[in-house]
């Protein structure tokens, strides 16, 4: 397998349990994720709970993810992945064979400090290479772009 890894992390100013409530809602990175345009058709019971799942759009709303979440310890540790079709219409059909991990850990290096890190794992079979469309949305400057619109929103 092939394996892509991009990760980022900033210091926010709110408490731990905030920016977790913020980021664990899909429903705001469509506020804050340079990529993603719409999720899923209904609206998601907060908190989220392991094992529900939601689908994500781009700016291509043909082109869909279906997120399962992994892990939720509020305020420490989300996890959510999509594995088998990445990328799939929305018949699930077609897409790339692989797996999609997110990662967001929070911890408090200080009183008033939360550092909020993000780690996208993409595993694909070398024999199906991913698309660019997907590298140009998981490049590392868009994860800092998603933490600076992530600090706007949390401000205002």
């Amino acid at each position: 397998m092939g394996i892509v890894t991009t990760s980022s992390e900033t210091a926010f100013n709110q408490p731990a349990e905030a920016v977790y409530d913020f980021v664990s809602n899909p429903e705001n990175w469509t506020k804050t994720y340079p990529g993603s345009a719409h999720v899923g058709s209904r609206k998601l019971p907060l908190p989220l709970k392991v094992g529900d799942v939601w689908t994500e759009s781009g700016s291509n709303p043909d082109i869909v993810y279906t997120w399962h979440l992994a892990i939720a310890m509020r305020p420490k540790l989300w996890v959510f992945n999509s594995v088998g079709l990445l990328g799939h219409d929305r018949e699930g059909k077609g897409g790339t064979p692989g797996r999609m991990t997110i990662e967001y850990h929070f911890t408090r290096p200080g009183q008033d400090i939360t550092l909020f890190k993000r780690t996208m794992t993409i595993e694909a079979y070398k024999d199906a290479p991913l698309p660019d469309d997907l590298f140009r949305i998981v490049n590392p400057a868009n994860i800092d772009k998603y933490h600076a619109a992530i600090a706007r929103q949390l401000e205002g």
